[in-house]
């Protein structure tokens, strides 16, 4: 009734604990190579990039950046921009990156690469805008700092802090901006009145919600 199967002779003279082990052997073997396998991917895949324009935004200090070169994982690697504003790459040293747009600081990574590989394919990602925030402060569920990553305005930065206290005053709510102070009443912004009032913010500005 049973034919026997390819191999069972050769099974016969080990006990089945053995085979047991045989098996956990070449399933962690296996499953080694995958690990392996997926950590050197995930060293050289993209990261994922804060929204800002690379053409337009100017790297600050204290930013975290990821600098890849395709195929070339010792050069692939995250970086905070130091308080000087420099980072340091591998072969090359210290590089100016603050004041440079991520655009800017690609093509001049791949020239100073270009010394000592052939064609560097070079992509610079701001993954964590920390040079550039504006401040809520005052009667508002979540005070406190906010990173300035694209444009905003008054009112787009006021709906990051998690609404009003119950005692709030939405009407006279204060921007310090270095020794100016503007005023935004948010029953008129949001009725479309004295739309001027809703400015843009810039960085380092505090927001007070009284």
């Amino acid at each position: 009734m049973y034919t026997d199967l390819p191999g069972r002779h050769a099974l016969n003279g080990l006990s089945f604990a053995a085979v047991l082990l045989l098996a956990g052997h070449f399933a962690a073997s296996a499953q080694g190579k995958l690990d392996n396998t997926y950590a050197r991917n995930s060293a050289t895949s993209a990261p994922v990039s804060a929204s800002v324009d690379p053409r337009s935004y100017l790297i600050g200090p204290e930013d975290v950046l990821f600098i890849r070169v395709w195929r070339e994982p010792d050069f692939t690697f995250p970086v905070a921009v130091r308080p000087d504003g420099e980072i340091t790459v591998p072969l090359i040293g210290d590089v100016d990156a603050a004041g440079e747009t991520p655009a800017e600081l690609t093509k001049n990574l791949g020239a100073l690469l270009g010394k000592f590989i052939n064609n560097p394919d070079v992509s610079v990602f701001v993954t964590e805008v920390r040079s550039k925030k504006y401040y809520i402060d005052g009667e508002v569920n979540r005070p406190g700092a906010f990173p300035l990553v694209t444009r905003t305005t008054v009112l787009e930065a006021l709906s990051h802090s998690g609404g009003f206290k119950d005692f709030a005053n939405s009407k006279r709510i204060r921007i310090l901006r270095g020794d100016k102070v503007y005023l935004f009443n948010l029953k008129q912004v949001s009725n479309g009145k004295h739309l001027e009032q809703n400015i843009v913010v810039q960085n380092g500005d505090h927001v007070i919600v009284p």
